[in-house]
């Protein structure tokens, strides 16, 4: 059950309206690194979790967190396209040098949501579900929701040496250090599971059934020897079943088939003549 409260949980007002500023903020509103994913992918994660209640309890904890922080963005976005009608916004643009600034306002802001914002991104292209990853294998989840709050804060960080407003970075400031903070939750509950199962997802498929050399093998196939270098080349790897091979000349494992002709019925390209079939010619 979830109850709103009717205060936001960091402010949210900016010093003046800015609508192009506010088209940009709808990128970490209804992007594909934005609260709007985050939200669902905790959420979802949570609702379907069959793991240790902690785990359930935490991730509903960050999802619900996530909620006032869509609410917040939507009330930032709301107000910085205050006094930026449709009208004044054309009026304005008879100035060549004013269009080039108010050309990036979302005319959907004046003609869809009534200066509101949208569950969509920077573009006006629309959410989608597909962005949320909850595959039930909390580590790989974990990994994944680590690498949406890293996207997440580059983009506020990016969207923060954007503007002066002092409102706007105060509000982004504290969506900043959230960021942080949720960095640092998804890498301890990794090093947690790591801990327990080990650094692969999943840790439950039995080890002998794959391809055991492949498992260490680090194939050069890219002109030069430059990633012979790196940690993921050379010595232990970090499951602790062996060492990293670094291979620079890999051969393949495999002929590549020749397939046999398609169907009469697919149509198919079948030779460079008409179709042939005991020697009688087939329009």
């Amino acid at each position: 059950m979830f109850i709103h409260m009717k205060e936001l949980q960091y402010r949210a007002k900016p010093e003046r309206p800015d609508p192009v500023f506010a088209r940009k903020l709808q990128e970490v509103l209804g992007g594909q690194y934005g609260e709007m994913s985050v939200m669902m992918q905790y959420l979802f994660q949570g609702f379907n979790c069959r793991a240790e209640q902690k785990y359930r309890d935490m991730l509903l904890d960050i999802g619900t967190e996530e909620i006032a922080h869509v609410e917040m963005l939507s009330t930032m976005i709301a107000q910085l396209l205050d006094g930026a009608p449709a009208d004044q916004v054309d009026e304005a643009a008879k100035d060549p040098a004013i269009a080039a600034a108010l050309g990036g306002m979302n005319p959907q802001h004046a003609i869809v949501s009534g200066l509101g914002a949208m569950p969509t991104d920077s573009n006006g292209y629309p959410w989608n579900s597909k962005y949320i990853i909850a595959s039930g294998n909390l580590l790989a989840d974990f990994r994944a929701n680590l690498n949406a709050e890293s996207q997440g804060l580059l983009q506020v960080v990016r969207l923060y040496e954007q503007t002066t407003d002092p409102g706007v970075r105060d509000m982004l400031s504290f969506m900043i250090a959230r960021d942080i903070m949720h960095q640092n939750q998804w890498l301890a509950a990794i090093e947690e599971i790591e801990a327990i199962d080990g650094p692969i997802a999943p840790a439950s498929f039995p080890r002998e059934r794959a391809v055991t050399e492949a498992t260490r093998q680090f194939m050069n196939f890219s002109v030069g020897e430059e990633s012979s270098l790196g940690r993921w080349a050379n010595g232990p790897l970090p499951d602790g079943t062996g060492n990293f091979e670094y291979v620079a000349n890999p051969t393949a494992y495999g002929e590549a088939p020749v397939l046999k002709p398609a169907a009469k019925h697919q149509h198919s390209t079948l030779g460079t003549g008409p179709y042939v079939v005991n020697e009688t010619v087939k329009n």
